[in-house]
């Protein structure tokens, strides 16, 4: 896919802005401490970068499906971690209140989110509840004007910095499975709502990842978001855009392989000469370019066929599936190609190794791409 001027010109705004801001030293202390940089958050949201899908009558850009994988590859090129910084608000975050939110919903939070004011999480997983989302547990019970929740919701990314989490709950307890689940926008300073310890976790350290718990927590019925019992729609809903963004994040993750692989083949001599000569280097450095080629084109194909409202199921899960095994084989062979250095920190591809292995499993395992590409295409 040939990209037109507009989207040429996002996309090198998006490079410019990650090769500038995200310095080494930020990057470095990311991994290293896994704390989250909020003076690198506002500036991200000043750019606009929190509020790209938003609407415009909500204080974004109310761009298209296109520029938001753009940007989420050229961010995740750099920095895999600092790309969920302005993904989840125009993804899991913001998206069920885009799909099922109420107007005055809409207006209460949106412009919060898209502004960077506030972060909003998303809960779904539980510690039983995994690639089955349908086995949720936590309960949310009428009392009079107020619902509530109880239950855990685990590896809830950005939970420990949330202003608001959007909590899928049972609310009706006779249903099983995917039926009668709810979706909730609650405040996460509510009495009864706390944090699991912050997860260590292999890579994309820098955005905080821990459990929510939820004891008796009194949530006003206003806060219902979208039909009741229809929740697990929505999550799906949900899902499909964060699937592309993740794909996204994946590509940029391989395509920063390969050019760190590149450039240490040029530079590294063994033998008398650069080991970019040796057919054994190149041929794996060729293997690489085609998994990013092809990896972008699925993502950017997801995405326009969402712009123009077709169906996208089956292709974001294709994107999704495809990008993140491309980004863990790239991955790969970017550390067999650095040979020992590969094992350091002090190269990038060592944290990018560790960044990619993400990719297969958050957002619906690579496994449950394939239950949901055989399912399209068998469905019939």
């Amino acid at each position: 896919m040939i990209l037109d001027k507009k989207h040429l010109m996002q996309q090198k705004l998006f490079r410019q802005f990650a090769e500038t801001e995200f310095t080494k030293e930020i990057q470095d202390k990311l991994d290293e401490t896994g704390e989250f940089n909020w003076e690198l958050h506002h500036k991200m949201a000043k750019y606009g970068f929190m509020g790209v899908k938003i609407p415009e009558e909500y204080g974004g850009s109310g761009a298209d499906n296109l520029t938001y994988v753009l940007m989420n590859e050229e961010l995740a090129r750099v920095d895999a971690a600092l790309c969920i910084y302005a993904n989840t608000s125009n993804s899991l975050g913001g998206g069920p209140l885009m799909l099922a939110g109420n107007l005055e919903q809409k207006k209460k939070y949106l412009p919060q989110i898209a502004s960077g004011e506030k972060i909003l999480a998303f809960a779904l997983t539980e510690p039983g509840a995994g690639s089955d989302a349908g086995g949720t547990t936590t309960t949310a019970v009428l009392d009079g004007d107020e619902y509530v929740l109880n239950g855990r919701k685990c590896f809830i990314s950005g939970a420990p910095m949330a202003d608001w989490a959007i909590i899928f709950a049972r609310t009706d307890l006779q249903s099983k499975g995917s039926k009668g689940i709810s979706m909730f926008i609650v405040d996460m300073k509510l009495p009864g709502v706390s944090l699991g310890a912050h997860e260590r976790k292999m890579g994309i350290n820098g955005y905080p990842t821990s459990d929510v718990v939820l004891e008796d927590v009194r949530v006003p019925a206003d806060c219902l978001v979208g039909p009741l019992h229809k929740g697990f729609a929505y999550a799906m809903k949900t899902l499909d855009g964060g699937r592309l963004g993740v794909a996204a994040q994946a590509l940029g993750i391989a395509q920063s392989c390969l050019d760190e692989s590149v450039k240490y083949a040029k530079e590294r001599k063994q033998f008398g000469r650069p080991i970019a000569d040796f057919q054994g280097i190149s041929f794996m450095i060729a293997e690489m370019a085609a998994d990013v080629e092809a990896a972008r084109q699925l993502v950017y194909h997801a995405a326009v066929l969402k712009d123009n409202n077709q169906d996208a199921t089956k292709a974001c899960s294709i994107a999704k599936y495809f990008a993140a095994e491309a980004a863990n084989r790239c991955a790969y062979k970017a550390v067999q190609i650095h040979g020992g250095y590969g094992y350091i920190k002090e190269y990038k591809v060592e944290r990018l190794y560790r960044d990619a292995r993400i990719c297969t499993i958050y957002e619906g395992t690579s496994q449950v791409q394939q239950m949901v590409i055989s399912g399209q295409l068998l469905r019939d």
